[in-house]
């Protein structure tokens, strides 16, 4: 449905791409008010640190989520991929709590765990039995604080990101196109530098970076707890207060980050990538986009809705254009990942069949493209796909985990709950022409990069571009 977000994912000795896209957040099930779910409480302690809490009585399990406002684009130049290494070693003990001691008491108690680093927040998450939370609650308010690194842990665990990277970069070749063109598309923001970091910049990773990385960012005011489940306000109120309401602020974290911005794109780029495991070549194009964060709500609401006209299903016109009305390719799809601090990208995806050049599908994007935002969408097709849009936002709220996530990362960015709430009502008034209005104005070419994932044949090209 969409491709893999900037996040990274942790696991057994390895991690795992994650998507919360905006069209996953949102669009895929945002905070539409449903029977099933009731309306999230929220309230601050003393220390600024925000709570919400998410009523779902449907069984006896609780999931705690904490969400860090700093990822990867929060970090000092040079030392990149240091919010994701950070978050392997918040797994590595507090004096309290020894290596171990909390992932074990999950497992014990019949939970799960895990986290995971974008480019704008870090996240730790637990699925307990209801009657555990206090007790998630106090190991996770030790580590906010209480991280003992020794270069015994530290240094082995590098090691063990640098092997994540030969896994799903260096050796993903599919992977590489993307980090290039994200490195293309962001010129001076730091979305443009990968979350796992840049290899040469890894290798220097050390503690002292990680222990001032999070002394720096890891403090109540700069974090969000989501609790979803079997649980009421009060009571989450009251293990809140004496657990992370004990912990002191960090006084020198701004309100609101400030990063370099971008500018005035001034035309089109592209990025080819030659590799000799390649064995289906690929065309991506990234339009830099604004997120939910920098435009007016009904315009990202617009861009929900463009990518799924465009870019989403069978019936999608991207769909229809490559894949069944001309036989150009085997799959085509589009994205919009709105849930950011900052400007964004709208994206669209396409696996061209055998012996079909780069320039027959770039001419039919272009031309799909064109007529949207000259035409706009028509009525049935319009209602058909804000009908989806909202219908999925109903159904994938059967995840209790999913509630806690959709509220996190909307928080995490700067929304409030209203507006996630509030988000298919926003749908439901995109008109035919703010959905062209919205191709017009952000997919322009001048905008764009746009990548081609070619074999290598010692010289030899598979695919011409034209």
């Amino acid at each position: 449905m969409n491709p893999p977000a900037r996040a990274l994912r942790r696991g057994r000795g390895a991690f795992a791409a994650i998507t919360l896209s905006l069209a996953v957040l949102f669009g895929s099930a945002a905070g539409a008010q449903t029977p099933r779910s009731e309306a999230p409480a929220s309230f601050t302690l003393p220390n600024g640190m925000r709570v919400v809490v998410i009523p779902d009585h449907r069984t006896p399990v609780v999931t705690q989520m904490i969400w860090y406002k700093v990822g990867s684009a929060d970090e000092t130049p040079g030392k990149s991929g240091l919010a994701h290494f950070l978050e392997h070693l918040m797994f590595k003990g507090t004096a309290k709590n020894p290596a171990g001691a909390f992932s074990q008491t999950v497992l014990r108690i019949g939970g799960n765990e895990n986290a995971f680093t974008t480019t704008d927040y870090t996240g730790y998450f637990q699925r307990v039995p209801r009657d555990k939370l206090a007790t998630i609650m106090e190991f996770e308010a030790d580590r906010m604080t209480g991280l003992v690194l020794k270069d015994e842990n530290v240094l082995p665990e590098r090691d063990v990101v640098l092997e994540e990277f030969n896994m799903r970069v260096a050796n993903n070749p599919d992977a590489r196109l993307t980090e290039q063109i994200m490195a293309a598309l962001y010129l001076n923001h730091p979305y443009g530098r990968p979350v796992i970091g840049w290899r040469q910049e890894i290798e220097k990773l050390d503690r002292d970076d990680a222990l001032a990385f999070y002394r720096r960012f890891y403090a109540p005011n700069n974090a969000t707890l989501v609790i979803s489940g079997d649980v009421e306000p009060d009571e989450v109120r009251a293990i809140a207060e004496r657990t992370y309401g004990t912990i002191a602020p960090q006084p020198a974290i701004p309100e609101r980050r400030v990063r370099p911005q971008e500018p005035v794109p001034a035309g089109p780029r592209t990025v080819t990538l030659a590799d000799p495991r390649v064995e289906q070549p690929a065309l991506r194009r990234y339009y830099l986009a604004p997120s939910v964060m920098t435009t007016k709500p009904e315009e990202s609401a617009a861009l929900d809705v463009l990518a799924q006209v465009i870019g989403n299903g069978a019936n999608s016109y991207l769909y229809r254009a490559l894949v069944i009305d001309r036989p150009l390719a085997v799959s085509a799809g589009a994205s919009y990942q709105g849930t950011a601090v900052d400007d964004s990208y709208f994206m669209l995806a396409v696996t061209p069949k055998p012996g079909v050049e780069f320039g027959k599908i770039e001419q039919a994007i272009d031309e799909v493209i064109a007529d949207v935002a000259s035409n706009g969408v028509p009525a049935e097709a319009l209602e058909r796909v804000k009908t989806q849009l909202i219908a999925e936002a109903i159904y994938t709220q059967d995840s209790q985990a999913a509630l806690a996530r959709w509220y996190g990362a909307g928080l995490a960015v700067g929304l409030g709950v209203d507006d996630i709430r509030a988000w298919p009502d926003r749908i439901r008034a995109v008109t035919s022409d703010e959905v062209r209005a919205a191709a017009q104005r952000w997919l322009d070419k001048n905008r764009s990069v746009t990548g081609y994932l070619i074999k290598d044949n010692g010289g030899k090209r598979e695919e011409k571009r034209s």
